[in-house]
């Protein structure tokens, strides 16, 4: 939500931000509650189910370990894609507390602007 706020007005509505999740669609409910609940607001991102795992494996970001033990979890990943559906930018760290700044991807956000 912090990420919406920082794009210009003038590009919020082109600049879709979209978050995949192994979890079924029944748990973003409480994922958007608890995301609202924290922030005050509206909850922005489009969340889309990956529960088969297709994305993750498409992608490369399958974490193994996880995978052996039942959970298919993907390794932490950003990708800014432009509209032709080129990845432009991608962070991916198999550390889930690494993540990219806000920063980091409004400046690659900027280069499609």
């Amino acid at each position: 939500m912090e990420l919406q706020s920082l794009i210009p007005p003038a590009h919020r509505n082109d600049t879709p931000i979209v978050a995949v999740s192994p979890d079924p669609m029944g748990k973003f409910k409480d994922v958007i509650k608890i995301v609202t609940s924290r922030t005050g607001g509206g909850f922005v991102v489009t969340l889309l189910s990956d529960a088969q795992h297709q994305v993750i494996d498409l992608y490369g970001l399958l974490n193994e370990a996880a995978a052996k033990r039942g959970r298919f979890l993907p390794y932490t990943a950003t990708y800014v894609i432009d509209r032709a559906g080129r990845v432009r930018w991608r962070f991916t760290s198999k550390n889930q507390a690494l993540r990219p700044t806000n920063e980091m991807i409004l400046a690659e956000l900027k280069k499609l602007w």
